[in-house]
């Protein structure tokens, strides 16, 4: 088994001197690799110099998330399983075992991670994957131990078995590598945030599951790259979410109807329909949210939503009913689970459902 630890960089330095000795002290079984996306801090002579043992791939310019770890592992095929790692992550002492050993166990899991914990705070869940992710009807992601922004103290209330999520952290997420090549890898439209939710629901429907292994434990600062509140990251997060759900949910409506017992071509014209409403219904949200930022003096906010829908809608690519009908006649067809049957944002603030667990009942 071969397994390549991967951290991609982008004017890292001073994250890779303080996380990366930890990273290649716990990763003995793992070749450590450094993707490094054209930063100008110095970051691939420091690594040539103090970690020689360390493989480092130098890019000539900013690939983002997904253009930087698709070139990486484009050069990786010979490693059975490549782990994406976020530069800001400890890594204690046998962190990376227990994900191999149960991707070894497992051969129907494609993807698998850690539970995340805070760096700040090691007993609290991390905003970025907690103890593993879901959707909700309209897209908006949560995680078993975070909604929205409240994250909960790990208690040990979600156990210590494995458990099979929604999607699960691009902090750190064990892939196998052919399921990487299967699927092409990220989608480099995305650039950074949601690419791994995107990935994961992909995987889903290609019949793999998605688990999180709470045996593993790794600790993230998380805010590295992108203030919370910046508006770069909150157009990223409003547009890619779309393009999130224009790649999945006309398949994923397609399946349940072809699971109810709907001809494939019937199946697949009423998932397209039903996906377009459901998208349509989610853009009026993004505006109903988009207003609230005017009118609270959020002007930078109130444009990174309309810059999103814009970039959306040139960027969109809507699958044809008969694609949509042809894949359903390709093969096995899966269950998706992991949805909330309700909206997260509504859920969360008018209901004060802001944790996992009074979420949980509707979840299907």
């Amino acid at each position: 088994m071969k397994v390549a630890v991967v951290i991609l960089s982008w004017n890292n330095r001073e994250f890779l001197k303080e996380f990366l000795p930890g990273v290649v002290a716990s990763s003995k079984a793992a070749q450590v690799v450094v993707a490094d996306n054209g930063s100008t801090d110095g970051t691939v002579e420091y690594l040539k110099e103090e970690f020689p043992e360390v493989k480092v791939l130098a890019f000539d310019k900013n690939y983002g998330f997904t253009g930087g770890y698709n070139k990486a592992i484009a050069l990786l095929e010979e490693y059975e399983y490549v782990l994406l790692l976020n530069s800001d992550i400890e890594t204690p002492a046998g962190w990376l075992e227990p994900l191999t050993a149960f991707m070894e166990a497992n051969p129907d899991c494609g993807i698998c991670a850690p539970k995340l914990h805070a760096l700040q705070d090691k007993d609290r869940f991390e905003y970025a994957g907690a103890a593993g992710g879901f959707i909700d009807r309209y897209g908006f992601p949560f995680c078993r131990g975070r909604v929205l922004k409240w994250t909960e103290q790990d208690n040990g209330q979600f156990g210590d078995s494995p458990a099979d999520v929604f999607w699960a952290t691009g902090a750190c997420i064990l892939v196998r590598t052919s399921l990487w090549k299967t699927l092409g890898g990220l989608d480099s439209r995305f650039f950074a945030h949601m690419e791994e939710i995107d990935f994961c629901w992909r995987a889903k429907l290609a019949g793999w599951r998605v688990c999180v292994v709470p045996e593993s434990v790794v600790y993230h600062l998380g805010g590295g790259t992108l203030r919370p509140d910046s508006p770069g990251k909150l157009k990223l997060n409003y547009r890619n979410n779309l393009l999130m759900l224009r790649n999945n949910l006309s398949k994923t409506f397609a399946l349940s109807y072809r699971n109810a017992g709907l001809p494939a071509a019937k199946a697949a014209a009423k998932g397209r329909r039903k996906a377009g409403r459901r998208i349509f219904s989610r853009m009026i949200l993004d505006g109903v949210s988009a207003a609230i930022f005017l009118l609270t003096g959020r002007a930078s906010s109130f444009k990174a939503v309309v810059k999103a829908h814009n970039e959306y809608r040139e960027l969109v690519k809507t699958p044809s009913a008969q694609e949509i009908e042809n894949w359903l006649n390709s093969g096995a067809i899966p269950t998706i689970s992991g949805i909330y049957n309700g909206c997260i944002p509504a859920a969360a603030l008018i209901w004060g459902k802001k944790t996992f667990g009074k979420l949980q009942p509707k979840i299907k």
